[in-house]
């Protein structure tokens, strides 16, 4: 057999796994997401533990919910017996993780939990097991087969509770009220952080960067004032500074073909009116989004009344590291 066509089958039955857990959440779910959010709402963490494989996917399901805006750490059942429950505060909420839902450590744990006035929700694939008992709330990940050939390894099991863990953060996002700016704040050393914090002021040329001539000026004005600002367009304004249109390289080049004075050309003859154009107070990932759907590489940047301010060229952009 290719390993390939058999690395497919793997996959299938993951796939088919994660349809069964999608199709069996139930109100319970639901139930444990409002436990939490409203442990979070009165100043409470969401603590993650379980055993084994299931302490690794609780580091990722916890990295997401603190990502996110719901705050998490990790408690890994041993160390938790030997004063790791020290985090733990009364109103917070154990999400603990076993799809036997009999990990002799984590049922070790479950007396001690209880004595700090936490809830508990599990995500387990037994329902009747002694960690869905001791649980508040029970999310059941019931798969019918590991990928594993020898349906032993931890497969099918540990991507459900992965994609569960998933749904759980985006649904509390959601109920949260998490926006694009919180995560940005969470995110200020990423490409994506960097693009929602950053604003169109931060980025824009100005000054002596930007281009700019007035109407009535000729081709060789404009690619003077191009040259100077290392710019691949320049902004055509009225005596009020108040813009007119745009003339870029490829204006240039595209005209050098069609006459034997292009220089000479006055620029309101063959500049772009009403080019496309943002405010200063938009954030960047706003620029991002004009440039793909104009295919564009320069926007003018104008206040309310349509005056020029500035212009943001796309080839500044990856030194702002966000393209």
């Amino acid at each position: 057999m290719e390993y390939a066509e058999r690395a497919r089958e793997i996959i299938d039955i993951e796939i088919e796994g994660l349809r069964k857990v999608r199709d069996s959440l139930d109100i319970e779910f639901g139930s444990a997401v409002r436990l939490m959010v409203g442990s979070l709402n009165s100043g409470g963490k969401i603590v993650v533990t379980g055993q084994g494989k299931s302490f690794h996917i609780g580091q990722k399901i916890a990295a997401t919910l603190t990502s996110t805006g719901s705050p998490a750490m990790v408690l890994h059942p041993s160390e938790a017996m030997h004063g790791d429950l020290g985090i733990l505060n009364p109103g917070d909420v154990i999400l603990a993780l076993s799809y036997t839902g009999a990990s002799e450590e984590l049922i070790s744990l479950l007396p001690a939990l209880k004595r700090h006035e936490v809830k508990i929700v599990s995500i387990t694939g037994d329902k009747d097991s002694e960690l869905a008992r001791y649980s508040d709330e029970v999310i059941l990940i019931a798969i019918d087969r590991e990928a594993c050939p020898l349906n032993i390894s931890p497969t099918t099991s540990t991507t459900a509770a992965l994609a569960v863990g998933d749904a759980l953060a985006m649904v509390m996002l959601e109920a949260r009220g998490f926006s694009k700016d919180d995560y940005a704040k969470l995110h200020p050393g990423g490409a994506i952080g960097r693009t929602l914090l950053l604003k169109v002021s931060d980025i824009m040329r100005t000054g002596n960067r930007l281009a700019k001539i007035k109407a009535g000026a000729h081709v060789h004005d404009a690619v003077l004032a191009m040259t100077k600002a290392r710019s691949g367009s320049v902004a055509v304004v009225d005596d009020e500074n108040k813009l007119l249109g745009i003339f870029t390289d490829g204006d240039l080049r595209r005209h050098i073909t069609e006459t034997n004075d292009v220089a000479g050309m006055v620029i309101d003859e063959i500049m772009t009116r009403n080019p496309v154009t943002l405010s200063s107070n938009h954030l960047a990932v706003d620029v991002l989004a004009l440039y793909e759907r104009h295919k564009v590489d320069d926007l003018v940047i104008v206040d309310e009344t349509g005056h020029l301010v500035g212009m943001v060229d796309i080839q500044d952009l990856p030194r702002f590291k966000i393209l």
